[in-house]
């Protein structure tokens, strides 16, 4: 049986955060993603902030974003206030 190629593009979930900054949280991670071109899905209810928020991937993008989201994490705010710095250079 050949390999389903659909899988690839299954919804998988990258982050995943439950705290009363969730839905702030959850979109600068989706922001973040779909800079770099990758697609997302944010799942989540403003109406019921304390329920976590997700962010989810294609299964074949995955790997990459959780790179992305892992190296945001270790640079921190000061490394998004650079980041957004450089990119507000002509």
């Amino acid at each position: 049986m050949e390999p389903d190629p659909s899988d690839a593009s299954d919804p998988v979930t990258v982050f995943k955060v439950a705290n009363t900054q969730s839905s702030f949280e959850a979109q600068s991670v989706q922001a973040l993603l779909e800079a770099e071109g990758i697609p997302t899905e944010l799942i989540g209810d403003t109406r019921l902030p304390n329920l976590p928020y997700e962010v989810r991937v294609s299964k074949a993008d995955a790997e990459r974003a959780t790179a992305l989201i892992a190296e945001a994490e270790a640079l921190g705010p000061a490394g998004a206030d650079e980041a957004e710095r450089e990119g507000e250079q002509p």
